[in-house]
């Protein structure tokens, strides 16, 4: 996906203060502006700017982005368990910017799903490649989590197929392959795939009490 056609949410959890003169909120502010000045130069699609409150989960569920930008100060523990929810069903690369080094809270924010956890040190050059290497890293991690789930149910339908098989050679007194060829040639008769037609086998022997 181009950078130009990413719909991107900007999450920034960092609280205002009254006097925004004093040096650590000018570099809070500073960091801020560099985030979205760095986006726009680069040519992605600031749709929102939110803050981390409750009703974030509910915003971003509404806006459905592309990709979250969380600009964190330091500890961004609650924001990110709002966003696990947010996420849950739809995920998304989640990129954290923030002047956190402390590393328990670095790898609870990777396990928590953050695809690039960014601390200090922004520049707006930077931002794109960061993007670039968290989408690259998003999309390897669905892809092996889709690879792992289909692995999951192929030997999930292996098993019932395993069990299926095992009832028809003990109700029958079939051989393993002619208990086989009977699954499949029922599956094919009533246009159902092998697994569907020994969970039905199953299910059938189970209402009997066979």
């Amino acid at each position: 996906m181009k950078a130009a056609s990413l719909r991107i949410v900007v999450v920034n959890t960092v609280i205002p203060v009254e006097n925004e003169q004093e040096s650590h909120v000018q570099a809070q502010l500073a960091r801020s502006r560099a985030l979205r000045i760095g986006l726009l130069q680069a040519g992605y699609n600031i749709i929102a700017v939110l803050p981390g409150d409750l009703y974030m989960t509910e915003r971003i569920a509404q806006l459905q982005p592309d990709m979250i930008i969380i600009d964190a100060e330091s500890d961004a523990r609650d924001v990110l368990e709002h966003m696990v929810l947010a996420t849950r069903d739809a995920p998304r690369p989640i990129v954290l910017f923030t002047e956190d080094s402390d590393q328990s809270n670095m790898a609870a924010a990777m396990e928590a799903g953050v695809s690039a956890y960014v601390v200090a040190g922004l520049q707006t050059e930077r931002i794109k490649p960061v993007l670039d290497v968290a989408m690259a890293r998003f999309n390897a991690d669905q892809k092996l989590r889709s690879e792992l789930s289909d692995t999951k149910a192929k030997l999930a339908e292996r098993k019932t197929i395993e069990r299926a098989k095992g009832l028809l050679m003990e109700r029958h007194q079939l051989s393993e392959n002619d208990a086989y060829q009977r699954l499949r040639k029922q599956a094919m008769e009533k246009n159902l795939k092998l697994a569907d037609l020994a969970q039905r086998v199953l299910d059938v022997a189970d209402l009997l009490g066979a």
